[in-house]
């Protein structure tokens, strides 16, 4: 040790304590960003979910509001159509799958 060096133990024994307080203000920091993040996300989710359901809503409200009834009749009998053709052709393959055993 330089004798012009004034000792300054008190200060070596006071940096322990002070750097193990420094290491727990910041674990409480990060236990309190971490809580912060999850109620974050689930507030995220809550709020996605609600938005998902007004939407869902709103189209189903549009459906009955806005469409005339005359075209939803002519789009299902234009579907049940389309599927009776897709019957018989599936039928038709069948057929002919059988015929050729």
């Amino acid at each position: 040790m330089d004798p012009m060096t004034p000792s300054l133990w008190w200060m070596d024994a006071a940096q322990a304590p002070v750097i193990a307080g420094l290491y727990w203000l910041l674990l409480g920091i990060k236990r309190d960003l971490d809580r912060r993040i999850e109620k974050g996300t689930s507030r995220h989710d809550d709020g996605l979910s609600r938005t998902r359901d007004e939407l869902a809503a709103f189209k189903l409200e549009v459906a009955r509001t806005y469409v005339p009834l005359s075209l939803i009749r002519d789009v299902d009998r234009r579907l049940s159509e389309q599927l009776l053709r897709i019957e018989n052709k599936i039928e038709n393959v069948r057929r002919d799958q059988e015929n050729d055993k």
